[in-house]
């Protein structure tokens, strides 16, 4: 598939604002499937945000740990969570387990609000049932089809 590399470059960049971009390419049979976890923060807005693209794989939530630590290390508890699986192509069952891992992150470090855009239903990956195992009952969970509702939802 034209002009990724032969080898899986996994490497973060972070860009001055404090944002840190986490990218991953793997190999699936003979093709490259590009997946990236753009993780974001903005600690005057108490806002984590991270937007799952193309064909994750149980690999890239791993990479992309430490860096989902590192941002929330800068924002307090309460912090709204925007998670945006609008560009998402697939996220496999496989996945579950290191997206409920995600989501006890989360919840370990004091998750106020947690805003989803799945702009496709069929891309709705099971989040209400991880929901009932991951986030406490108490936590407002709201899901919109686009950032516009988004961003109503989290106050912004």
């Amino acid at each position: 598939m034209g002009c990724y590399p032969a080898h899986k470059p996994k490497h973060l960049v972070e860009l001055e604002s404090g944002s840190v971009i986490g990218i991953a390419r793997f190999r699936l049979s003979d093709d490259y499937y590009p997946a990236m976890f753009l993780i974001t923060s903005n600690k005057s807005k108490s806002l984590l945000s991270v937007s799952f693209i193309g064909t994750v794989q149980p690999e890239d939530f791993q990479s992309s740990r430490a860096d989902v630590t590192t941002q929330l290390a800068g924002l307090s508890p309460g912090f709204h969570y925007l998670v945006d699986f609008t560009h998402l192509e697939l996220m496999g069952l496989e996945c579950m387990t290191e997206l409920g891992r995600l989501m006890d992150l989360l919840k370990q470090a004091g998750v106020g609000l947690v805003v989803r855009i799945i702009p496709d239903p069929s891309k709705d990956i099971g989040m209400n049932i991880l929901t009932i195992f991951h986030y406490p009952p108490e936590l407002k969970v709201v899901t919109c089809e686009n950032l516009a509702e988004a961003v109503k939802a989290l106050g912004l």
